[in-house]
């Protein structure tokens, strides 16, 4: 019984928005991080961050 209630609440976790955001939150900090770098750093923070916004309209 306890473990089908872990496996339920794993897979409560697993979907739609969280799971979305566990991969969107990495991509974004990354961006931030490059974003620092002197030019070229703006552009490749706004690439990762539309690729991150086309992520989080996954519908799952």
């Amino acid at each position: 019984m306890i473990r089908m209630m872990i496996l339920a609440g794993m897979l409560l976790l697993l979907q739609g928005c969280v799971l979305t955001k566990v991969v969107t939150v990495p991509m974004r900090v990354t961006g931030a991080v490059v974003s620092i770098v002197p030019g070229v750093g703006n552009t490749i923070h706004d690439g990762i961050d539309t690729a991150a916004d086309v992520v989080d309209d996954v519908p799952i």
